[in-house]
């Protein structure tokens, strides 16, 4: 598994192209598989589930994404890593149900290292936390997958400006609210983070 890391905030067009043909390449065995880690500038995306309905008003522009799920946002301070991997060569092989509770599995150790706990919930899409007035969403997940690799990936929220959220509802959730990190007291740098990532990746995925 190779890792990348952008420094600048990465356009979502550029970053769609980028990893299309890195998943096409990875399918022909020319290149090996990647975690790619990075930010976008301020964005709405809208997943396979999308209802215009949760588009509450357009702040920022949208894009319209092959992964699953709702309407999310992206921006500077979430750490998105995008995950292009290849599920036949790695156990349990060609079970997307498995990938996707690993990505889980993840977060919540990354979140771990930082002395937060994070969880999953029955019927609710992504990574949860204990906020003083409930619980939030700190972690997005959207998979694509073709010939059995995988694309898109995790969106964890380490210090975005969580007023940006305002324009959509998240995941398609309107009764909980989305947190980050910082706002739970753990304003830790992007490379710490990025630290934390790779060291979970390798023991979750071993």
């Amino acid at each position: 598994m190779e890792w990348q890391t952008s420094t600048e905030p990465v356009s979502y067009d550029a970053a769609m192209a980028a990893m299309a043909q890195r998943v096409s390449f990875i399918q022909r065995g020319e290149a090996a598989e990647l975690n790619w880690l990075l930010e976008h500038p301020p964005l709405y995306t809208a997943g396979t589930s999308a209802k215009e309905t949760d588009l509450l008003r357009a702040e920022f522009p949208v894009f319209k994404t092959g992964r699953g799920g709702q309407y999310t946002y992206h921006g500077p301070g979430q750490r998105i890593v995008y995950v292009m991997r290849d599920l036949k060569k790695h156990p349990p092989g060609e079970d997307l149900r498995a990938y996707v509770c690993g990505l889980e599995k993840w977060i919540i150790a990354t979140l771990a290292a930082f002395g937060i706990e994070g969880f999953t919930r029955e019927g609710r899409i992504g990574v949860w936390a204990a906020t003083p007035t409930g619980e939030a969403k700190i972690a997005a997940l959207g998979v694509r997958v073709q010939r059995w690799v995988t694309s898109h990936g995790i969106a964890l929220n380490v210090r975005p400006d969580l007023s940006h959220y305002a324009g959509i509802v998240p995941c398609g959730i309107s009764e909980f609210g989305v947190t980050s990190m910082a706002a739970l007291g753990r304003d830790a740098p992007m490379a710490e983070v990025d630290a934390a990532l790779k060291k979970t990746f390798g023991e979750v995925f071993a």
